[in-house]
């Protein structure tokens, strides 16, 4: 019996020894292997950021490509010189009609903001009409229809007859094209809140007011900031072409002076900077989106 015993605990001492190596072997071999936490970081980063990179090396690489097939367009590294020269005084002003860069792209950007912000007190507190009340709703829907899908430009015209001049013009064209996204989406906003949310503003006889601002404004928030999002980029779409014909100070007729003096460089450049400025544009209503939450 003696012997079994001995024979027992040795195997039981032996395999809590064994236990042991194991424990250690694992705990330090993870300390061994396991990459820092710079290298991590470092790799996060390449990895968001290289799928961009690639897209504008392509995008070089093809414009290089072309610009040697057409001896007429300028290759990037002419137009980067180009760019040098442009923004090293963006700021100038010979005379009315010849201003700097930044000059242009700043009364691009009044331009907007005075039609996209007329649109948002117009357009939204509409869109919530329309989907609050049934019977408006089926009335705007024939004229929304009509005119949401005539060309930006056709609206010149009448506000050149109505304004008689050619920068509230301007900015009746962005008014005129930033309005439907806003409507379309805050109506549509309205029109998904659930029906027992309503039955208890019935039921506890809250006024036109609070349902509104306690039941309709934080549920339609997302579709109204898709709205806005859209109504932006179509002004600053829209602004480009309106300044083409309304001429005066602007990137559109900057663009266009260019193309008279058969400068292309200018023009590339414009549009990269048309581009830029309307990803700035779309970033920063995306944040502010993100960012402010009603509850």
């Amino acid at each position: 019996m003696s012997s079994v015993s001995i024979n027992k605990e040795d195997i039981k001492t032996i395999m809590k020894s064994d236990q042991t190596i194991v424990k250690q072997t694992t705990a330090a071999k993870p300390a061994a292997t396991r990459p820092g936490v710079l290298a991590l970081k470092s790799r996060a980063f390449f990895e968001w950021m290289l799928p961009p990179v690639s897209g504008l090396l392509l995008l070089l690489a093809v414009w290089t490509l072309i610009s040697h097939q057409s001896p007429n367009l300028p290759g990037p590294a002419s137009t980067w010189h180009a760019a040098t020269a442009l923004f090293s005084d963006p700021f100038y002003v010979n005379d009315p009609n010849d201003q700097g860069i930044g000059w242009n792209i700043l009364a691009s950007l009044q331009r907007v903001a005075l039609g996209f912000g007329l649109a948002a007190l117009v357009g939204i507190p509409l869109g919530f009409v329309i989907g609050r009340f049934q019977f408006i709703s089926r009335m705007a829907a024939p004229v929304i229809g009509i005119l949401r899908p005539v060309s930006p430009l056709a609206w010149l015209p009448i506000g050149l007859l109505v304004f008689k001049a050619a920068d509230p013009a301007a900015i009746w064209v962005i008014f005129i094209s930033a309005i439907w996204p806003m409507i379309i989406n805050t109506a549509v906003g309205v029109s998904k809140v659930p029906q027992d949310y309503m039955n208890v503003a019935r039921v506890l006889n809250l006024s036109e007011w609070k349902i509104i601002t306690k039941i309709l404004f934080p549920f339609v928030l997302p579709y109204m900031m898709t709205g806005v999002r859209l109504s932006i980029g179509v002004a600053w779409l829209v602004i480009v072409a309106a300044e083409m014909l309304t001429g005066g100070v602007g990137i559109g007729f900057w663009v266009w002076d260019e193309w008279n003096n058969l400068n292309v460089e200018h023009i590339i450049i414009a549009i990269f900077v048309v581009g830029i400025v309307g990803l700035l544009l779309e970033v920063a209503l995306t944040s502010i989106a993100q960012r402010f939450s009603y509850e």
